[in-house]
């Protein structure tokens, strides 16, 4: 993990984020994995992955919003998002899958072709959490009318208590709202349990911020393991669950499982980002597994990329692969 908190720590260092925002070397790999600057400019994205049978989480980048007229700006914007969705042709394609009885998906039982992903720190929780649920409220409301599905993302530790407080109740009104977990967190198997039994939807990740040891595990292969663990409880327990990752030893292993455990391959599905693996997307969307594909937009793109380097410093080398990968 040595590696991972180097770039942390260097990337939060001003004068390293703007020579990372100025360099020639860089512009690619953000035009790449970054599908434009404006959300009129990411959706022919979007339209074309769900062409090709893919399903799209469509990201605003950003967080933690300054003041309350920044946190109603980046409401506006989920919302125009969801509008923008709606009237698209990527907006209703869906694939039925096996919900459980008495708790339906956005789209009367079928998975939505299309969602959007937030942060609760975008939508004001440094301003208050009453002020931050009604904005996420409000953006829940809209989606319910258009039938889709708001993802609230896990940001750093000292917001998870908060985030997780606001998204169970969020859940005992709305039906189209879940969670994210990181693995990495000690918490999360508890955490992980108490979504099972509110029957929320759960998307499961590793973690990507800078967290102390009392807080999150430091080692990888820790990490890994709990990751494992905790996304074939999710296989097996949880409601239409995400499996966010791009290590194929991981899927490998989880497919294996997923095979050996008769489970549907429609009541999951795999999630990972834009730009990055397309041939592994394609592989497993010919496979007949479900596979989302986060798609970010927006000026506040350096956070987001850092956060993906240190994910696995390897990564910055896989990027660069990638680009002649496919």
């Amino acid at each position: 993990m040595i590696g991972r908190t180097l770039i942390l720590k260097t990337s939060a260092w001003k004068p390293v984020e703007r020579l990372v925002r100025r360099s020639f070397l860089f512009r690619p790999l953000v035009k790449r994995f970054i599908a434009g600057d404006t959300l009129e400019q990411s959706l022919p994205a979007c339209e074309d992955l769900v062409r090709r049978g893919f399903f799209i989480s469509l990201d605003f980048l950003g967080e933690n919003t300054a003041t309350e007229a920044e946190a109603i700006q980046a409401k506006d914007e989920f919302i125009r998002m969801l509008n923008a969705l709606a009237e698209s042709s990527a907006s209703k394609q869906p694939r039925p899958v096996p919900f459980p009885p008495g708790k339906p998906a956005p789209g009367n039982g079928n998975v939505e072709s299309c969602n959007i992903s937030i942060k609760l720190t975008q939508c004001g929780m440094d301003q208050g959490v009453e002020f931050a649920r009604k904005n996420y409220y409000d953006v829940l409301r809209v989606a319910q009318g258009h039938k889709t599905f708001v993802r609230a993302d896990m940001e750093a530790s000292s917001y998870t208590e908060r985030t997780v407080e606001l998204v169970t109740e969020a859940t005992k009104e709305f039906d189209n709202t879940g969670f994210v977990f990181q693995s990495y967190l000690r918490r999360t198997d508890d955490d992980l349990e108490r979504a099972i039994e509110l029957k929320a939807r759960v998307r499961i990740v590793k973690g990507a911020y800078l967290e102390p040891a009392e807080v999150a595990y430091q080692d990888k292969k820790k990490v890994d393991e709990q990751y494992v663990k905790q996304a074939k409880r999710m296989l097996k327990a949880s409601f239409y669950p995400a499996i966010a990752t791009h290590d194929e030893k991981i899927i490998n292993e989880l497919n294996a499982f997923v095979a050996a455990e008769n489970v549907d391959r429609a009541s999951f599905e795999y999630q990972m980002l834009f730009g990055i693996r397309r041939d592994l997307q394609e592989k497993l969307l010919a496979e007949g597994y479900n596979v989302r594909v986060y798609v970010p937009f927006g000026n506040s793109w350096y956070p987001y990329f850092t956060r993906r380097l240190a994910e696995r410093p390897a990564n910055f080398f896989f990027i660069l692969k990638s680009m002649f990968r496919g």
